[in-house]
């Protein structure tokens, strides 16, 4: 006896037709009806389950607008810290950048000078420079000193008899002073990069602890630990930390490479003084 595959429950027989009361036939249709009852249970279990959406937790702008009142607090004054460092990180990289270019130019002009006043001629078109500043400081200390000698401002070339200083400590207060007051103005603002490197993670850190607390308060309310009742806590938690460490980290980095320009942009400053010591003092010594 030969017998086809089971199909849908139903046992197709060739050559013979088997009566429906028959002990094996009907074996072979109660296992075909476990096996299709097993078939449609298992794909029922892999079925998709849709998940039941959070009322207004639609996107970051959604979530934003479900915000607690601290939360939003928090975030906004992140922002304040986050913008006005990045208004600092390019003044800055801007003043630098015109510092090293005009730095460079003028001294070139005073090393292929001959006189002071064809270098005081200059620094009117070179203000960015910090040397401008310090050389105007040196320059009026040794006119004040040269005032009664020959030659224009107290020119090195000028004619006999040489000129002398009267006080090379004098001087070099001079220069010192002025190099302070160069340094003090390329390191204004850069502080505020310090504070919002070390304060913004405090700030997130804070609003991540009011998230939390806002969670574990719906869940006490809801008396459920369902996703849907913490999510949006938690979510506020967690945008709380990401934007305190979208200020924090950019303030770090760009605070130190600011502090250390400011450090090669110092000691070319007190070279440049050294320099004018050594001018000062080889062609009016007494």
């Amino acid at each position: 006896m030969r017998f086809d595959t089971v199909r849908g429950g139903v046992v197709g027989f060739r050559n013979q037709r088997l009566p429906s009361g028959a002990p094996f036939v009907r074996i072979l249709t109660e296992e075909t009806g476990v096996r299709i009852l097993g078939y449609y249970t298992f794909a029922f279990l892999q079925a998709p389950v849709a998940s039941e959406p959070v009322e207004g937790f639609g996107g970051l702008f959604g979530l934003l607008a479900r915000t607690s009142l601290i939360g939003q607090l928090v975030l906004a004054s992140l922002l304040v810290f986050s913008v006005a460092s990045w208004a600092v990180i390019l003044f800055k990289l801007w003043q630098f950048r015109q510092v090293d270019a005009q730095t460079s130019t003028f001294v070139t002009i005073f090393r292929k000078s001959r006189k002071f006043s064809e270098v005081q001629s200059v620094c009117k078109s070179l203000t960015a420079s910090p040397l401008t500043g310090v050389f105007q400081a040196g320059y009026v200390e040794l006119n004040m000193q040269l005032r009664d000698a020959e030659g224009p401002g107290g020119d090195p070339a000028g004619g006999a008899p040489r000129p002398a200083l009267r006080s090379f400590e004098a001087l070099d207060r001079s220069l010192l002073r002025a190099t302070n007051v160069e340094v003090n103005k390329l390191e204004r603002h850069v502080a505020l990069l310090a504070t919002t490197a070390s304060i913004t993670p405090f700030i997130g850190l804070f609003g991540t602890v009011v998230g939390i607390i806002i969670a574990f308060q719906e869940i006490g309310v809801t008396g459920s630990t369902n996703l849907a009742a913490v999510a949006p806590g938690i979510a506020e938690a967690l945008i709380a930390t990401a934007a305190g460490l979208f200020a924090a980290i950019p303030a770090v980095y760009f605070y130190n490479h600011l502090t250390h320009r400011v450090k090669l942009t110092a000691s070319a400053i007190d070279d440049f003084s050294l320099e004018f010591l050594n001018i000062a003092e080889r062609y009016f010594s007494g």
